[in-house]
């Protein structure tokens, strides 16, 4: 049985990793949960945000097309990430998910210091 996911992976040159440090740690204020030379853990509240620090190109092993974090304020995550120079490239909107019984939420996406794209997620109830 698949209980959720556990993690997602990325990886950072050495010379990028305080960038991308600040960003999880500072502007998103994600705890750490782990730190070493080859990699930083960051706790999403229900999963983990996993970056691995590389000399070695960077290889497409596959596509992520974005990743979603559960918030409880969409518009004030878009503020911080704004504020320290991020693009967000969709503004906060409500949207509503299809299907049998409506599923409405309010989003935006973001990019990251490796230019991972991140959805700030809001479920309505």
């Amino acid at each position: 049985m698949i209980n959720g996911i556990h993690h997602i992976s990325m990886k950072c040159t050495r010379d990028e990793y305080e960038k991308v440090k600040s960003f999880y740690k500072s502007i998103l204020d994600l705890d750490v949960i782990k730190e070493s030379d080859s990699c930083i853990l960051f706790s999403s509240g229900n999963g983990i945000i996993e970056i691995f620090i590389s000399d070695e190109k960077r290889e497409a092993k596959g596509i992520i097309r974005h990743f979603a974090l559960s918030v409880d304020n969409v518009d004030y995550y878009v503020n911080l990430v704004s504020k320290a120079g991020y693009e967000v490239f969709v503004q906060p909107r409500g949207i509503e998910i299809g299907g049998d019984s409506a599923f409405p939420a309010r989003i935006a996406f973001c990019k990251g210091p490796l230019g991972e794209e991140i959805e700030f997620f809001c479920q309505k109830w």
